[in-house]
């Protein structure tokens, strides 16, 4: 799993690319990334699968934030990000979600 940023000079924007290695996905068929930035929404974001069976995509978010994140893998298996700037409690369950400060 990994994060990279790049924040745009032109405007108050960092593109964000998600990516979920191969060995995390463990042959998984779809994977989206879920958060605050589109509502938790399971269809909104999903990533790209690689040819080397890894997925990534590349999403705007506003510069200045801190959102909320999981991956979801084959629509029921959550995954939190092990490069996310942060961790909180998800406030649902047990469980953490993964935090992005821009």
């Amino acid at each position: 799993m990994s994060l990279s940023k790049q924040f745009l000079k032109s405007k108050p924007v960092c593109k964000v690319t998600f990516s979920l290695e191969a060995e995390n996905a463990n042959g998984a068929k779809t994977v989206a990334v879920l958060g605050e930035f589109n509502d938790w929404d399971s269809s909104a974001t999903p990533l790209k699968k690689q040819k080397d069976g890894s997925f990534k995509g590349t999403v705007e978010l506003d510069a200045g934030k801190e959102f909320q994140f999981r991956y979801l893998v084959d629509g029921e298996t959550w995954l939190n990000d092990v490069q996310a700037d942060k961790f909180v409690a998800s406030g649902i369950s047990t469980d953490q979600n993964s935090v992005l400060v821009l």
